[in-house]
């Protein structure tokens, strides 16, 4: 089985001075990202407000998703390289989820960058990285629609956290989500209405031109977000 593991890292700015720091890093830290070795794909995401898809940018929180060869490779990096040191100095708060995919189907700009890298322990926390670039002539219908997608997921237990993020606004957009256990994401999928009609509605309109869904199990946590390690509530 694969050793690849993926790494998702969140940043937190809570000044006008920071904050437009890690917006000029969107662009800037291309130069030290492209040259990283051990790394088989990453992107560079900016958020929404609020917790789910939203259109509105959250100019206070970035994220990098990153893929690895290798653990060792990951660590390595997050070790030794200049360009996390200026991250842990410009924002309030950084955290590092560690991922090994259960399993992933679709594409992100024409790859398929998760390799299956263990099986499904259902008792154990699943992570959930959807991600899709709308067709631009669906664009108001589907945020017309997301509100009314999203109310399974409000006071669901089974969800520990989830924030909306993308590349490219209004149009290309991600979720991550972390979960409890399976029975946690089947529960929401098959007893959300609102979710299952929303399934219903992207098959129908063909809303999306790419899209993509996986399921990692994390296995480690680095830093705090909200002040807690997410792993262990």
């Amino acid at each position: 089985m694969s050793t690849q593991i993926t790494t998702l890292s969140f940043f937190k700015y809570n000044t006008f001075k920071t904050k437009l720091w890690g917006f000029k890093m969107m662009q800037f830290a291309h130069k030290d990202l492209s040259k990283v070795k051990g790394q088989s794909f990453y992107r560079l995401l900016g958020s929404g407000k609020g917790k789910g898809f939203n259109p509105l940018p959250d100019w206070s929180i970035y994220s990098l998703l990153q893929v690895w060869e290798s653990e060792e490779a990951a660590m390595q990096f997050f070790s030794n390289s200049e360009l996390m040191q200026q991250y842990e100095a410009n924002t309030s708060e950084r955290c590092t989820i560690f991922m090994r995919n259960i399993s992933a189907g679709g594409t992100w700009v024409g790859r398929t960058p998760f390799e299956k890298a263990a099986e499904l322990d259902p008792n154990q926390p699943i992570a959930v990285i959807t991600r899709a670039t709308i067709k631009w002539d669906w664009l108001l219908r589907f945020w017309k629609y997301v509100p009314t997608s999203q109310k399974g997921l409000e006071g669901n237990d089974g969800l520990i956290y989830t924030k909306g993020v993308g590349e490219v606004p209004v149009v290309q957009m991600a979720t991550f989500s972390l979960w409890k256990d399976f029975d946690s994401i089947k529960k929401f999928a098959y007893s959300s209405k609102e979710h299952q009609e929303a399934i219903k509605r992207t098959r129908k309109n063909e809303w999306y031109s790419e899209e993509l869904f996986a399921r990692f199990h994390p296995y480690r946590f680095e830093g705090t977000w909200e002040g807690k390690n997410l792993l262990y509530l």
